[in-house]
């Protein structure tokens, strides 16, 4: 796999969630809040099925929201205007980003 992205898509009803993360990330735990906390980084959400930039691109096309984690799918998905300037957070340190389409 030569970008290290792994997606997958979740069709709910009419929804179509795409998640996307650095491949590297899966299975990390990252902390979150000052409690001790953690989210768990699995392949059940994120998938494990390495992606071209192409097909999460095209993904992203399609989706009515998605959960976008780490640098290289956050900057591909900022490259593309999926993203906004300032459009992103962090999750454990890690950048995170989600988008949701709003329809009438």
């Amino acid at each position: 796999m030569a970008n290290g992205i792994v997606m997958r898509i979740h069709r709910v009803r009419a929804e179509v969630v795409v998640a996307a993360c650095d491949e590297e990330l899966i299975g990390r735990a990252l902390p979150v809040g000052s409690a001790g906390r953690t989210v768990q980084i699995t392949s059940f959400f994120y998938g494990e099925r390495a992606v071209s930039e192409e097909e999460l691109l095209w993904a992203l096309g399609k989706a009515t929201s998605a959960n976008l984690l780490g640098p290289r799918v956050l900057a591909l998905a900022h490259a593309h205007g999926f993203v906004a300037e300032g459009g992103t957070g962090l999750l454990g340190g890690v950048p995170h980003a989600e988008i949701f389409t709003v329809t009438e």
